[in-house]
């Protein structure tokens, strides 16, 4: 696992666009400078060549370049443009993403800001938050994921991504083929005073519309005699990526699992509930459990691929959610992390092919 923390690019390349940047007008000459960090080329570091690029029309004049750029390296790091400000946020997933996505389905806590602008997950600092793609549970998922930094942590509190193809080709192939066979299973219990409520995670207090959308997104439920309720849904472990083509490892099979929680939240929540009972726990798609040596492989195919890096205030990183998997290291003090997603795919558009 790389852990490497520079704020220095390593290498730069420069691109070119007539256009008026800010209050400056730039004829022939370059807007933006590309770089990388000493983690590697993921992500792909963009700062201003220039004082005073409007960076919004840069982004407006460019998307084909930067979905080109991000399709290479997965994640691209705005850094420089001082874009921390939920407005910020949403006019430049605006301009290069169209509308920005409610946050359904729900699985973490976290504060709406501005519109469908969202506070990371609100999730104690003293511990991991392991990596993972947003709603890969879900029947539909955003294909882009942004973060912008409104206020670094004192320390710590990166955001540790990991390319899911390289994930995917570190991944033993009879335990890819074993998932491909059996899919995972993601079962969920609500009611019993641990976790998001269903309705907050559903964002209604009415029953049937809880069934009718679970009926249309594949999840099947269980209202028990507390008042309390049960999901359960199967989903492929294995997609397609539905524009370069790549198989990818894309699911919550270990984010989810028991075991990979802190020990001393492992205990408390074993302590406190039947296995039957948890608030998450994963399982293969017929319903038996993932051994501890399969949970260990997976853990550790992630660790491998995962590198990090500090936040700069202003920073804005982008994420193909489907190429890069994200997470959250422990940290101290104050962190202001916003999140927006946008472009929703659903699971007919990533056939998830054959394991290899």
């Amino acid at each position: 696992m790389s852990t490497e923390r520079s704020e220095t690019p390593q290498s730069e390349s420069q691109g070119s666009i007539p256009q008026r940047a800010g209050t400056v007008e730039v004829t022939g000459e370059a807007l933006v400078r590309y770089g990388s960090l000493p983690i590697g080329d993921l992500p792909l570091l963009v700062e201003p060549a220039v004082p005073g690029v409007d960076i919004m029309a840069w982004v407006a004049a460019n998307r084909d370049l930067l979905e080109e750029k991000l399709r290479h390296h997965g994640g691209i790091l705005f850094r420089g443009f001082d874009l921390q400000r939920a407005e910020d946020l949403e006019a430049f997933i605006g301009v290069f993403s169209g509308q920005s996505l409610e946050y359904r389905e729900r699985s973490s806590p976290r504060k709406a800001v501005k519109g469908n602008i969202y506070t990371s997950t609100d999730y104690p600092p003293a511990y991991p938050i392991f990596l993972h793609n947003e709603n890969s549970y879900q029947s539909e998922w955003p294909l882009r994921i942004f973060f912008s930094c409104r206020i670094p942590p004192a320390t710590g509190g990166e955001t540790p991504i990991a390319d899911c193809r390289k994930v995917y080709a570190r991944i033993d192939p009879e335990i890819r083929e074993r998932f491909a066979r059996r899919n995972w299973m993601y079962v969920r219990n609500f009611g019993e005073g641990f976790g998001l409520s269903w309705q907050t995670v559903f964002q209604t207090s009415d029953p049937m519309e809880v069934e009718e959308h679970c009926r249309r997104k594949g999840i099947d439920i269980e209202w028990k005699e507390d008042g309390g309720l049960r999901t359960c849904a199967i989903r492929p472990a294995i997609a397609r990526h539905p524009r370069t083509g790549d198989l990818i490892w894309f699911n919550h099979a270990t984010f989810f699992h028991i075991s990979t929680l802190e020990p001393e939240i492992q205990q408390a929540l074993l302590d406190g509930f039947d296995e039957s009972d948890l608030p998450a726990n994963t399982y293969y798609g017929d319903g038996e459990p993932i051994e501890p040596e399969v949970m260990d492989h997976l853990r550790e195919a992630y660790r491998e691929e995962t590198v990090s890096f500090p936040w700069q205030k202003g920073d804005l990183l982008l994420l193909d959610n489907m190429l890069i998997a994200h997470g959250r290291a422990p940290f101290t003090g104050s962190r202001e992390i916003l999140v927006g997603m946008s472009e929703p795919v659903g699971r007919e558009s990533t056939d998830h092919g054959e394991a290899r």
